[in-house]
This record gives C-alpha cells, sequence and structure tokens, in this order.
C-alpha cells in the first residue's frame, strides 16, 4: 500500500438549531472538531483517494461509507462530523473526485471487492459497519451480500434495490444522465430544487453552498458509475440479508420516491424505517437529526434493542 495524507476542516454545510423549520449553514458542531484526514492509497493497482475521520472509540467497528453519484467525499463532510466518535471512511469511486478514472468500466461487484480490500489495506480486517447513499446503497446492499461476515450493520439511505424500483418523475430522471450539474453552478440552481427536494426547495442558499463544495467527475467516470448499476438489482437477495439494517428515506424525494424505502424494510428481515421530513439530500442537509438515529443504531445504548420500528424525524 502507498499513501499521502493531508487534512480538511469539516464542510459548513449543516442542518440548523433544533425547532428551525429548515436547515441553515453553519460552523462545525464544536471548535474542537477532528479534521478528516485525506490519504490517496493504492488499492487493486488503482489510485482512491479516501477521507478518514478517526473517533475516540477504537474499540468499535469502522463506519465505512458510499457516497451517491458523481458525488466526492468532502460533501459528506456535515455527516461525517455530527457522528462524533465513529470511525469513519469515505472514499472517492475511481472517476469521482480526487481518484483517476480506471480504464475500464467496472460493476458492482468489484467495486465492492475493491472496498473490501481498501479496509484490509487501512488495517480494518474485521467486520465493519456499511453505509451507503443512493447510488452508494446500491453497492452497500452488494457489499452486504457478498462479504456477509464482513458487514456487522448495515444502513441505506435515500436508495432503492436497483433497477426493479419504483422511479421517479421522468423529468427528474432526465436530469440525472449528466454531470452538468457539478460543474455548472447556474444549472445546479435551476433544476437542483425540483431534483433533490426538500429544504433545497425554499433554501436556494442551502443549494449554492452545497455546490460550493462539488467536484465535477470525469465524464469517462460518471458514465462508468451509470453503467455500473446497469440491469443490477437486489430484490431477489434482499430477503437472503441477515445483518441489522436500517433504512433511511426522505419524505420528498424526487429522485428515490418513499416506497422504494419501504420496498426495503418489507424484504429485508428485521429491519427499521427511519423518514425524514426533507428531500434526497437529508443525509447532509439535516445531518445533526440524522447522526444520532445511525449512531444509536450501530451502537445502541439499550443491549437486544428491537431493529424492526418505523420511526420519523420532523423537519423542525
Amino acid at each position: 500500500m502507498s499513501a499521502r495524507s493531508s487534512a480538511t476542516g469539516a464542510s459548513p454545510l449543516a442542518d440548523g438549531a433544533a425547532g428551525s423549520d429548515c436547515p441553515v449553514i453553519d460552523s462545525p458542531v464544536d471548535g474542537s472538531a477532528r479534521a478528516t484526514e485525506i490519504r490517496e492509497i493504492t488499492v487493486d493497482g488503482k489510485s482512491v483517494r479516501v477521507g478518514l475521520r478517526r473517533g475516540q472509540a477504537g474499540a468499535r467497528p469502522p463506519l465505512l461509507i458510499f457516497n451517491g453519484i458523481g458525488a466526492n467525499l468532502e460533501l459528506l463532510e456535515p455527516f461525517t462530523e455530527a457522528l462524533g466518535d465513529i470511525d469513519t471512511v469515505v472514499f472517492d469511486v475511481p472517476g469521482v473526485g480526487g481518484s483517476p478514472a480506471p480504464r475500464l468500466p467496472y460493476r458492482f461487484w468489484q467495486m465492492a471487492r475493491m472496498a473490501d480490500h481498501l479496509m484490509t489495506a487501512l488495517g480494518h480486517d474485521g467486520p465493519i459497519d456499511v453505509l451507503g447513499v443512493s447510488w452508494g446503497g446500491a453497492l452497500a446492499q452488494q457489499f452486504a451480500c457478498q462479504y456477509p461476515r464482513r458487514c456487522r450493520r448495515l444502513v441505506l439511505a435515500a436508495t432503492s434495490p436497483g433497477v426493479l424500483m419504483v422511479p421517479g418523475k421522468l423529468s427528474v430522471l432526465r436530469k440525472m444522465i449528466s454531470p452538468r450539474r457539478y460543474s455548472d453552478p447556474e444549472f445546479l440552481g435551476r433544476v437542483g430544487p425540483d431534483l433533490y427536494g426538500g429544504a433545497l426547495r425554499r433554501r436556494p442558499d442551502l443549494l449554492r453552498e452545497h455546490g460550493r463544495h462539488l467536484r465535477a467527475p470525469g465524464g469517462r467516470g460518471y458514465v462508468y458509475q451509470l453503467l455500473a448499476g446497469w440491469g443490477w438489482s437486489s430484490l431477489f437477495a434482499l430477503p437472503l440479508l441477515r445483518q441489522p439494517t436500517l433504512v433511511l428515506a426522505g419524505s420528498d424525494d424526487p429522485i428515490i420516491p418513499l416506497a422504494n424505502a419501504k420496498l426495503l424494510t418489507s424484504l429485508i428481515r428485521g429491519s427499521r424505517l427511519h423518514v425524514v421530513d426533507d428531500g434526497h439530500l437529508f443525509l447532509i442537509s439535516r445531518a445533526r437529526d440524522v447522526a444520532p438515529v445511525v449512531s444509536e443504531f450501530l451502537h445502541p445504548a439499550t443491549p437486544g434493542e428491537p431493529d424492526a420500528s418505523h420511526r420519523r424525524t420532523q423537519a423542525g
């Protein structure tokens, strides 16, 4: 393994104080916030840009996070910061952010294998927890199926079972085909409210702040991510999952309608559904509300807490 390291502070995009009806731009959670360490690691012959945030409870399994399509790791800073003492690992998928694009397309099983090797290279050779967002949620399902003993607990956020899903509106999905929103702020300002829904419909300042932290993916890298999920579905494998699973969904998600979260929950044995009154980017815009839910699920204060429940996080 070869690596280069640097550090970055938390993104200022975070959710507002309790009682507000929508997120606001805010500073890091506290003055002693630990910076994310950035490394470049070679795994399976590929250079991968990795973000590491060190927790304070070393005995706990680390949380590996799979990001959304075209999304660089900095976008999850508000959420990983809000998780507090949980070790987190986020990486730029090859062709996205700071990771060079591979020469050839890949499938989800290949990316899951690379992620497994990445965690081993980082010194984590035991069980880990896994969280996937949107496109990364499909990859997280693949990882859980492919490495059932490696994946201890599973969190699926704003995601679906793949091609056999309840689709969003065609007018919304057409905007997802091109990565233009990552490189054109004016275009993002026009399509963002309808694309992401939730608080971003009412707060253009949030959308602008989100855009400031975007790193446009290479055209080849974005296409490879689209191809990775072509024809893929977890629908028939979900009943075989045995990991305790938390399904998170936005009530106003134009990309992945809430019905998909209900479908996942109905098929994964003992899973829990938690609905957030926000849109597709709730993991960022409502980080301080959602992070405690994830933290409590991964490390419950009460042993033996039932995993099958339906909860809801209000917007204010």
